[in-house]
């Protein structure tokens, strides 16, 4: 990404802003010990501090709370270079150089602190948060004024501690994080996302019970140097790590969790009262904490399943107009740049965000001239384009426009005028979309290029290709769909897909969306959940099973995205009805036939947000 790339949209773009930021200190102090809570649980916590040496001096604090280890510990004779710091590095390395205490948190039953997790995320750990900050707020070192980050999981942690509503939290900036866990994670579109709820479950159990043997080898802490979590000060010998890795065996198995949450309103079996709500930031939001704590919410454009969408529904519920959002050209966490014009760049991305993150809170934590009040409050990356923009709000002004499944496997911008049209689709259950995804990065693989053999992909899919287009449009916004069909079962999910095919055939993935027809009932979400496109309760009460044969329609937003289809491309849309490689197969055994109507009584269509360029 150079210089021209990343400058449109900003008076002083974030790597700007870090080149001329000033260190304030050379060196750290570190230290470590356990916190009691107030369940008498002991959490255990890092503090790094600027400088070599104690000159008695206090900084705002910056709190990570992770699941992930605040620290390892390192194998005797360990090579020199290895960092024990490798999940918080990137923070660190950020913050305590430019004058801030940085305190990293393994959250309760992970790490080397006591206790256990009941499921992911959990109202205890939302507690603990609060009482970590109020120990934070007292500490000498502490100037008294508090921000917690983090990416995913220590993100979503920022959001619990916001809605605590500790006078000490200024600011917050959760970063690739969900704001509705049962949508933005675990149940996208009400599907199951089990590579997720298998894979990252297996990750959490070996973290968990310290069992370095089953790390998966593409998890990028795999690292024979690395030998477990870091045990504190006081516990030299490791006996209290012990102790309180012995507890972590009581942790909550995530695929069970999860596949007893098929419902929004579902309930665990052994606990009536503990719904996804539990583990939702949205579910804790309250208007003091939103009016009193600005936050900078920032996801990327192939961010898991809706992680994006999340980050936008946080930054839509907000009214805090010191809030601020950012929408990159990046997978979960920023490791990537996922646009596929991005050329032979291979750029660091979490710089970006993290130089836009201290510059958020040099202003809300130290009361620096950051200027960043003179900035807009949404940034966000156009692919195609490769430019960044800012914008008011979001989503920017822009036109619905409808394209509709034509004969012949054609898509058009005007309706059907036949009586009768119709395509019938075959499920594929072996039809996936590989592990080169927006999904893999979910559970730490390490994905370097995104979609790279996607041409191809579609031909197990029904697709509709449009006409070269006559001008550059951008697409900029939440894409939605409407479908008029009927299948051969009871259930089904659809997975569509929005490609662009260049003018050499080559047919390039651009974003997706996902659903299950058995949630088709139009609905309203929870009141804290804005809606960024058709919307459904998904409550047991209102899922509706099809009737074989019977025609139906269904209507679903797909993932937003803000993409440059150039002259002479042309849009293509793919069905699906599976994507075998990330979600559960609905329903499993029986793989449907899809009638895909497109008459004029009964007319299909994707509605694209079209932005007006004025070129």
């Amino acid at each position: 990404m150079n210089e021209n790339q990343i400058s449109c949209g900003w008076n002083v773009t974030p790597l700007d802003y870090l080149q001329n930021r000033i260190t304030e200190a050379e060196g750290e102090r570190l230290f470590s010990q356990y916190v009691t809570v107030r369940d008498g649980t002991r959490i255990a916590v890092d503090v790094h501090l600027p400088g070599r040496e104690d000159n008695g001096a206090s900084y705002p604090a910056i709190l990570i709370l992770t699941p992930y280890y605040r620290r390892f510990a390192l194998r005797q004779g360990h090579r020199p270079n290895i960092d024990a710091c490798a999940t918080v590095a990137f923070y660190r390395d950020m913050f305590v150089p430019r004058g801030y205490a940085l305190v990293c948190v393994d959250v309760r039953g992970s790490g080397a602190s006591f206790g256990y997790r009941d499921g992911f995320r959990s109202p205890a750990e939302r507690l603990d948060h609060h009482d970590i900050a109020d120990w934070v707020s007292r500490e000498p070192w502490c100037d008294g004024n508090i921000g917690a980050t983090g990416i995913s999981y220590p993100g979503a942690a920022s959001d619990f501690l916001a809605s605590t509503n500790h006078p000490a939290v200024k600011a917050v900036a959760p970063l690739f994080a969900v704001w509705d866990t049962w949508m933005n994670h675990l149940y996208p579109g009400g599907i199951l996302l089990n590579c997720v709820s298998q894979r990252y479950g297996q990750l959490a159990e070996s973290l968990d019970l310290d069992q370095r043997e089953k790390i998966p080898d593409y998890a990028y802490f795999k690292d024979d140097d690395l030998t477990g979590p870091a045990p504190v000060d006081d516990d030299p010998d490791g006996i209290l790590l012990a102790e309180a890795i012995h507890q972590h065996h009581a942790n909550f198995d995530m695929q069970d969790f999860a596949q007893q949450l098929r419902f929004r309103d579902s309930t665990l079996s052994e606990n009536p009262d503990y719904s996804a709500a539990d583990i939702s930031p949205f579910n804790y939001a309250n208007r003091a904490a939103d009016h009193s704590t600005p936050y900078y919410s920032i996801s990327g454009w192939m961010d898991g399943g809706g992680y994006s969408v999340g980050t936008i529904q946080r930054h839509r519920w907000l009214e805090n107009p010191e809030s601020r959002l950012m929408l990159g050209p990046w997978d979960h966490g920023a490791r990537g740049n996922v646009s596929p014009w991005r050329g032979s760049s291979t750029e660091a991305q979490q710089p970006i965000v993290g130089a836009a993150v201290l510059r958020f809170f040099d202003k809300h934590l130290k009361g620096l001239e950051s200027a960043i009040e003179d900035e807009k409050p949404v940034h966000y990356f156009t692919m195609g384009e490769e430019k960044w923009k800012s914008s008011d709000a979001w989503p920017p002004a822009a036109v619905e426009m409808s394209f509709y499944p034509g004969a012949q496997n054609s898509l058009t911008n005007t309706p059907p005028d036949t009586i009768a049209g119709e395509d019938v689709y075959q499920a594929d259950f072996a039809c996936g979309t590989g592990t080169h995804s927006r999904y893999d990065r979910l559970y730490i693989a390490n994905v370097e290029t995104y979609y790279d053999d996607w041409d191809g992909r579609e031909d197990a899919m029904l697709s509709y290709t449009g006409e070269p287009l006559p001008e550059d449009s951008e697409m900029t916004g939440h894409p939605w769909v409407d479908l008029r069909f009927s299948c051969s079962e009871k259930d089904c999910t659809f997975f569509i897909y929005i490609s662009d095919l260049t003018p050499e055939g080559k047919s390039v993935y651009v974003t997706e969306g996902m659903f299950r027809a058995l949630h088709r009932r139009d609905g309203n979400n929870p009141p804290d959940i804005p809606a960024t496109g058709p919307a459904h309760s998904f409550l047991m009460a209102d899922a509706k099973h099809l009737t074989p044969g019977e025609p139906d329609e269904v209507r679903f937003e797909i993932l937003p995205t803000s993409y440059l289809f150039r002259k002479g491309h042309r849009v293509r849309i793919s069905i699906a009805a599976a994507d075998s490689d990330h979600f559960t197969k609905i329903p499993a055994g029986r793989p449907p036939k899809i009638t895909l109507f497109r008459d004029i009584s009964r007319p299909s269509r994707i509605v694209l947000p079209i932005v007006n360029r004025g070129d």
